[in-house]
Protein backbone atom coordinates (compact mmCIF):
# COMPACT_ATOMS: atom_id res chain seq x y z
CA UNK A 1 0.00 0.00 0.00
CA UNK A 2 1.29 3.46 -0.95
CA UNK A 3 0.28 6.51 1.08
CA UNK A 4 1.60 9.38 3.16
CA UNK A 5 -1.64 10.87 4.53
CA UNK A 6 -2.23 10.11 8.24
CA UNK A 7 -4.97 7.50 8.46
CA UNK A 8 -6.65 6.50 11.73
CA UNK A 9 -6.92 2.88 12.79
CA UNK A 10 -10.68 3.02 13.30
CA UNK A 11 -13.69 4.76 11.80
CA UNK A 12 -17.39 5.29 12.42
CA UNK A 13 -19.78 3.26 10.28
CA UNK A 14 -23.54 2.81 10.19
CA UNK A 15 -24.42 -0.88 10.49
CA UNK A 16 -27.68 -2.83 10.40
CA UNK A 17 -28.40 -4.29 13.84
CA UNK A 18 -31.10 -6.59 12.49
CA UNK A 19 -33.50 -6.48 9.54
CA UNK A 20 -36.21 -3.90 10.09
CA UNK A 21 -37.14 -0.24 9.87
CA UNK A 22 -34.87 2.79 9.98
CA UNK A 23 -34.46 2.37 13.73
CA UNK A 24 -32.23 -0.70 13.25
CA UNK A 25 -29.43 1.46 11.82
CA UNK A 26 -26.73 2.06 14.42
CA UNK A 27 -23.29 3.65 14.65
CA UNK A 28 -20.37 1.29 15.21
CA UNK A 29 -16.60 1.58 15.33
CA UNK A 30 -14.69 -0.61 12.90
CA UNK A 31 -11.12 -0.81 11.56
CA UNK A 32 -10.32 1.38 8.58
CA UNK A 33 -10.00 -0.98 5.59
CA UNK A 34 -6.76 -1.32 3.63
CA UNK A 35 -6.70 -1.16 -0.16
CA UNK A 36 -5.68 -4.31 -2.00
CA UNK A 37 -4.16 -4.65 -5.43
CA UNK A 38 -5.82 -2.29 -7.89
CA UNK A 39 -7.77 -0.55 -5.11
CA UNK A 40 -7.78 2.89 -3.49
CA UNK A 41 -8.70 3.99 0.03
CA UNK A 42 -11.10 6.95 0.07
CA UNK A 43 -11.85 9.29 2.96
CA UNK A 44 -15.57 9.70 2.38
CA UNK A 45 -17.17 13.12 2.21
CA UNK A 46 -20.69 11.97 1.34
CA UNK A 47 -22.63 8.86 0.36
CA UNK A 48 -25.82 8.64 -1.67
CA UNK A 49 -28.98 6.85 -0.55
CA UNK A 50 -30.56 4.39 -2.98
CA UNK A 51 -33.67 2.24 -2.93
CA UNK A 52 -31.49 -0.85 -2.61
CA UNK A 53 -30.31 0.46 0.78
CA UNK A 54 -33.85 0.32 2.13
CA UNK A 55 -34.37 -3.18 0.71
CA UNK A 56 -31.13 -4.43 2.25
CA UNK A 57 -31.97 -2.87 5.60
CA UNK A 58 -35.32 -4.67 5.55
CA UNK A 59 -33.66 -8.00 4.74
CA UNK A 60 -35.02 -8.17 1.17
CA UNK A 61 -31.73 -7.65 -0.70
CA UNK A 62 -29.05 -10.25 0.10
CA UNK A 63 -25.48 -8.95 0.11
CA UNK A 64 -23.50 -10.34 -2.86
CA UNK A 65 -20.65 -12.71 -1.93
CA UNK A 66 -17.55 -10.81 -0.91
CA UNK A 67 -19.31 -7.43 -0.61
CA UNK A 68 -19.31 -5.26 2.50
CA UNK A 69 -22.24 -5.79 4.84
CA UNK A 70 -22.51 -2.00 5.16
CA UNK A 71 -24.99 -0.02 3.12
CA UNK A 72 -23.91 2.52 0.55
CA UNK A 73 -23.47 1.93 -3.19
CA UNK A 74 -21.98 5.30 -4.11
CA UNK A 75 -19.83 7.88 -2.39
CA UNK A 76 -17.48 10.78 -2.92
CA UNK A 77 -14.27 11.66 -1.18
CA UNK A 78 -10.51 12.04 -1.29
CA UNK A 79 -8.02 9.28 -2.12
CA UNK A 80 -5.71 8.85 0.89
CA UNK A 81 -3.94 5.58 0.05
CA UNK A 82 -3.20 3.53 -3.05
CA UNK A 83 -2.93 -0.23 -3.33
CA UNK A 84 -0.42 -1.82 -5.66
CA UNK A 85 -1.24 -1.30 -9.33
CA UNK A 86 -3.96 1.26 -8.55
CA UNK A 87 -3.44 3.08 -11.82
CA UNK A 88 -4.85 6.42 -12.87
CA UNK A 89 -5.02 8.20 -9.53
CA UNK A 90 -2.75 10.01 -7.08
CA UNK A 91 -3.02 10.82 -3.40
CA UNK A 92 -5.34 13.77 -2.80
CA UNK A 93 -7.47 13.23 -5.89
CA UNK A 94 -11.14 13.99 -5.31
CA UNK A 95 -13.36 11.28 -6.76
CA UNK A 96 -16.80 9.78 -6.73
CA UNK A 97 -17.08 6.03 -6.83
CA UNK A 98 -19.42 3.13 -7.50
CA UNK A 99 -19.33 0.75 -4.54
CA UNK A 100 -20.45 -2.79 -3.88
CA UNK A 101 -21.39 -1.67 -0.36
CA UNK A 102 -19.54 0.20 2.37
CA UNK A 103 -20.50 3.81 1.69
CA UNK A 104 -22.11 4.41 5.11
CA UNK A 105 -18.72 4.97 6.68
CA UNK A 106 -15.89 7.46 7.06
CA UNK A 107 -13.56 5.44 4.78
CA UNK A 108 -14.04 2.86 2.05
CA UNK A 109 -11.93 0.86 -0.39
CA UNK A 110 -12.86 0.52 -4.04
CA UNK A 111 -11.35 -0.59 -7.33
CA UNK A 112 -9.47 2.30 -8.90
CA UNK A 113 -11.29 1.58 -12.18
CA UNK A 114 -14.66 2.26 -10.52
CA UNK A 115 -13.68 5.81 -9.55
CA UNK A 116 -14.57 8.92 -11.51
CA UNK A 117 -13.25 12.47 -11.11
CA UNK A 118 -15.52 15.02 -9.48
CA UNK A 119 -16.96 16.93 -12.46
CA UNK A 120 -15.78 20.51 -12.77
CA UNK A 121 -18.42 22.84 -11.36
CA UNK A 122 -19.77 20.36 -8.82
CA UNK A 123 -18.84 20.16 -5.16
CA UNK A 124 -17.32 17.06 -3.62
CA UNK A 125 -20.57 16.42 -1.74
CA UNK A 126 -22.77 16.85 -4.83
CA UNK A 127 -20.66 14.30 -6.69
CA UNK A 128 -21.81 11.58 -4.27
CA UNK A 129 -25.18 11.69 -6.04
CA UNK A 130 -23.73 10.54 -9.36
CA UNK A 131 -22.08 7.10 -9.70
CA UNK A 132 -24.85 4.59 -8.96
CA UNK A 133 -27.56 6.71 -10.53
CA UNK A 134 -25.73 7.75 -13.70
CA UNK A 135 -24.42 4.24 -14.39
CA UNK A 136 -27.86 2.74 -13.75
CA UNK A 137 -29.53 5.17 -16.14
CA UNK A 138 -26.87 4.79 -18.81
CA UNK A 139 -26.95 1.00 -18.66
CA UNK A 140 -30.72 0.59 -18.60
CA UNK A 141 -32.04 3.45 -20.71
CA UNK A 142 -29.35 3.86 -23.34
CA UNK A 143 -27.58 0.48 -23.59
CA UNK A 144 -30.31 -2.04 -22.74
CA UNK A 145 -33.29 0.17 -23.66
CA UNK A 146 -31.54 1.57 -26.76
CA UNK A 147 -33.27 4.94 -26.42
CA UNK A 148 -32.49 6.98 -29.52
CA UNK A 149 -32.80 10.69 -30.31
CA UNK A 150 -36.36 11.57 -31.27
CA UNK A 151 -37.88 8.62 -29.42
CA UNK A 152 -40.26 8.98 -26.48
CA UNK A 153 -39.30 7.75 -23.02
CA UNK A 154 -41.64 7.24 -20.06
CA UNK A 155 -39.91 7.09 -16.69
CA UNK A 156 -41.82 6.06 -13.59
CA UNK A 157 -40.72 7.64 -10.35
CA UNK A 158 -39.66 10.79 -12.15
CA UNK A 159 -38.88 12.70 -8.94
CA UNK A 160 -36.48 10.07 -7.58
CA UNK A 161 -32.73 10.22 -7.95
CA UNK A 162 -32.97 7.86 -10.91
CA UNK A 163 -35.91 9.75 -12.36
CA UNK A 164 -34.47 13.25 -12.14
CA UNK A 165 -31.27 12.04 -13.80
CA UNK A 166 -33.13 10.14 -16.50
CA UNK A 167 -35.28 13.13 -17.46
CA UNK A 168 -32.29 15.43 -17.85
CA UNK A 169 -30.03 12.98 -19.64
CA UNK A 170 -32.65 11.76 -22.09
CA UNK A 171 -33.62 15.32 -22.98
CA UNK A 172 -29.97 16.35 -23.35
CA UNK A 173 -29.42 13.49 -25.80
CA UNK A 174 -32.40 14.40 -27.95
CA UNK A 175 -35.33 12.31 -26.72
CA UNK A 176 -38.79 13.33 -25.55
CA UNK A 177 -39.60 12.47 -21.93
CA UNK A 178 -42.77 11.73 -19.99
CA UNK A 179 -42.62 11.10 -16.24
CA UNK A 180 -44.92 9.92 -13.49
CA UNK A 181 -44.80 11.25 -9.93
CA UNK A 182 -47.02 11.23 -6.87
CA UNK A 183 -47.92 14.88 -6.27
CA UNK A 184 -48.52 18.13 -8.09
CA UNK A 185 -45.29 19.57 -6.67
CA UNK A 186 -43.24 16.56 -7.78
CA UNK A 187 -44.80 16.80 -11.24
CA UNK A 188 -43.87 20.48 -11.35
CA UNK A 189 -40.28 19.60 -10.52
CA UNK A 190 -40.20 16.94 -13.24
CA UNK A 191 -41.50 19.41 -15.78
CA UNK A 192 -38.86 21.90 -14.70
CA UNK A 193 -36.17 19.32 -15.45
CA UNK A 194 -37.46 18.83 -18.99
CA UNK A 195 -40.35 16.36 -18.87
CA UNK A 196 -42.73 17.19 -21.71
CA UNK A 197 -45.59 15.79 -19.65
CA UNK A 198 -45.51 15.04 -15.91
CA UNK A 199 -48.31 12.68 -14.90
CA UNK A 200 -49.64 12.55 -11.34
CA UNK A 201 -50.25 8.83 -11.02
CA UNK A 202 -52.64 9.39 -8.11
CA UNK A 203 -55.29 11.02 -10.28
CA UNK A 204 -54.22 10.43 -13.92
CA UNK A 205 -53.96 7.35 -16.12
CA UNK A 206 -50.43 7.30 -17.51
CA UNK A 207 -51.51 5.10 -20.44
CA UNK A 208 -54.09 7.67 -21.54
CA UNK A 209 -51.60 10.50 -21.03
CA UNK A 210 -48.93 8.71 -23.07
CA UNK A 211 -51.37 8.06 -25.90
CA UNK A 212 -52.51 11.68 -25.82
CA UNK A 213 -48.97 13.03 -26.06
CA UNK A 214 -47.94 10.62 -28.82
CA UNK A 215 -51.16 10.81 -30.84
CA UNK A 216 -51.95 7.20 -29.97
CA UNK A 217 -48.59 5.87 -31.14
CA UNK A 218 -47.32 4.97 -27.67
CA UNK A 219 -43.90 5.44 -26.08
CA UNK A 220 -40.73 3.77 -27.29
CA UNK A 221 -39.04 3.01 -23.95
CA UNK A 222 -40.30 2.73 -20.37
CA UNK A 223 -38.02 2.71 -17.34
CA UNK A 224 -40.01 1.09 -14.55
CA UNK A 225 -39.20 0.92 -10.84
CA UNK A 226 -42.73 -0.03 -9.77
CA UNK A 227 -43.59 -3.45 -11.19
CA UNK A 228 -46.77 -5.08 -9.90
CA UNK A 229 -49.90 -3.79 -11.58
CA UNK A 230 -47.90 -1.39 -13.73
CA UNK A 231 -46.76 -4.24 -15.97
CA UNK A 232 -50.02 -4.65 -17.90
CA UNK A 233 -50.42 -0.90 -18.24
CA UNK A 234 -46.84 -0.52 -19.40
CA UNK A 235 -47.50 -3.00 -22.19
CA UNK A 236 -50.52 -0.95 -23.23
CA UNK A 237 -48.51 2.29 -23.23
CA UNK A 238 -45.67 0.99 -25.41
CA UNK A 239 -45.43 1.63 -29.12
CA UNK A 240 -44.80 -1.23 -31.57
CA UNK A 241 -41.28 -2.58 -31.00
CA UNK A 242 -41.19 -0.71 -27.68
CA UNK A 243 -38.84 -1.68 -24.85
CA UNK A 244 -39.76 -2.06 -21.17
CA UNK A 245 -36.79 -2.04 -18.79
CA UNK A 246 -37.57 -3.02 -15.21
CA UNK A 247 -35.11 -2.15 -12.44
CA UNK A 248 -37.23 -2.45 -9.26
CA UNK A 249 -40.55 -3.88 -8.10
CA UNK A 250 -41.90 -1.57 -5.40
CA UNK A 251 -45.50 -2.66 -6.07
CA UNK A 252 -44.73 -6.39 -6.06
CA UNK A 253 -43.15 -9.18 -8.07
CA UNK A 254 -46.16 -11.36 -8.91
CA UNK A 255 -49.20 -10.55 -11.03
CA UNK A 256 -51.45 -12.17 -13.62
CA UNK A 257 -50.61 -10.77 -17.06
CA UNK A 258 -52.11 -10.86 -20.55
CA UNK A 259 -48.99 -11.40 -22.68
CA UNK A 260 -50.72 -10.93 -26.04
CA UNK A 261 -49.55 -7.29 -26.48
CA UNK A 262 -45.95 -8.50 -26.39
CA UNK A 263 -46.47 -10.58 -29.51
CA UNK A 264 -48.89 -8.22 -31.20
CA UNK A 265 -46.59 -5.20 -30.85
CA UNK A 266 -43.27 -7.09 -30.92
CA UNK A 267 -42.29 -5.72 -27.51
CA UNK A 268 -39.15 -6.37 -25.51
CA UNK A 269 -39.27 -6.78 -21.72
CA UNK A 270 -36.00 -6.87 -19.86
CA UNK A 271 -34.43 -5.94 -16.55
CA UNK A 272 -31.10 -5.68 -14.82
CA UNK A 273 -29.22 -5.09 -11.60
CA UNK A 274 -25.99 -3.14 -11.45
CA UNK A 275 -24.61 -4.36 -8.11
CA UNK A 276 -24.00 -8.05 -8.98
CA UNK A 277 -22.28 -7.28 -12.29
CA UNK A 278 -18.60 -8.24 -12.60
CA UNK A 279 -15.96 -5.70 -11.64
CA UNK A 280 -14.75 -5.49 -15.24
CA UNK A 281 -18.25 -4.61 -16.46
CA UNK A 282 -18.54 -1.86 -13.86
CA UNK A 283 -15.17 -0.50 -14.96
CA UNK A 284 -16.45 -0.45 -18.55
CA UNK A 285 -19.56 1.43 -17.45
CA UNK A 286 -17.49 3.95 -15.48
CA UNK A 287 -15.44 4.65 -18.59
CA UNK A 288 -18.58 4.91 -20.72
CA UNK A 289 -20.30 7.48 -18.52
CA UNK A 290 -17.09 9.45 -18.10
CA UNK A 291 -16.99 9.82 -21.88
CA UNK A 292 -20.70 10.36 -22.54
CA UNK A 293 -22.12 12.01 -19.43
CA UNK A 294 -19.29 13.86 -17.67
CA UNK A 295 -19.06 16.54 -20.42
CA UNK A 296 -22.79 17.24 -19.94
CA UNK A 297 -22.25 17.64 -16.20
CA UNK A 298 -19.24 19.89 -16.65
CA UNK A 299 -21.06 22.10 -19.13
CA UNK A 300 -24.02 22.46 -16.77
CA UNK A 301 -26.38 20.82 -19.26
CA UNK A 302 -27.42 18.37 -16.55
CA UNK A 303 -26.94 18.50 -12.78
CA UNK A 304 -27.64 16.16 -9.90
CA UNK A 305 -30.79 17.12 -8.00
CA UNK A 306 -29.98 17.12 -4.28
CA UNK A 307 -32.96 16.81 -1.96
CA UNK A 308 -31.09 17.10 1.33
CA UNK A 309 -27.91 16.30 3.21
CA UNK A 310 -27.99 14.46 6.54
CA UNK A 311 -25.09 13.69 8.92
CA UNK A 312 -23.89 10.09 8.72
CA UNK A 313 -24.86 9.38 12.33
CA UNK A 314 -28.44 10.39 11.50
CA UNK A 315 -28.81 7.86 8.69
CA UNK A 316 -32.06 6.60 10.21
CA UNK A 317 -33.62 10.03 9.66
CA UNK A 318 -32.52 9.98 6.03
CA UNK A 319 -34.06 6.52 5.57
CA UNK A 320 -37.32 7.72 7.11
CA UNK A 321 -37.50 10.57 4.60
CA UNK A 322 -36.78 8.30 1.65
CA UNK A 323 -39.19 5.61 2.81
CA UNK A 324 -41.97 8.18 3.14
CA UNK A 325 -41.26 9.38 -0.44
CA UNK A 326 -40.84 12.96 0.76
CA UNK A 327 -37.73 13.55 -1.33
CA UNK A 328 -37.12 14.94 -4.80
CA UNK A 329 -33.75 13.84 -6.14
CA UNK A 330 -30.97 12.45 -3.97
CA UNK A 331 -30.56 12.29 -0.21
CA UNK A 332 -26.91 12.35 0.85
CA UNK A 333 -25.18 11.34 4.07
CA UNK A 334 -22.23 13.57 4.96
CA UNK A 335 -19.30 12.79 7.25
CA UNK A 336 -18.53 16.37 8.30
Amino acid sequence: MRGTVPIPDTMTVIAIGRPGGPEVLRAETRPVPKPGRGEVLIRIAAAGLNGADLSQREGRYPVPPGASDLLGLEASGTIVALGEDAAGWTLGDEVCVLLNGGGYAEYCVAPAAHCLPVPRGLSLVEAAALPEVVMTVWLNVFEIGRLAPGEVLLVHGGSSGIGTTTIQLARALGSRVLATAGSAEKCRRCAGLGAERAINYRDEDFVAAANEVTGGAGVDVILDMVGGGYLQRNLAALAPQGRLVMIAFKAGIRIEVDFSPIQAKQLTITGSRLRPRPAAEKARLAAAVRKAVWPLLESGTIRPVIDSTVPLREAARAHERMQASLHVGKILLTTF
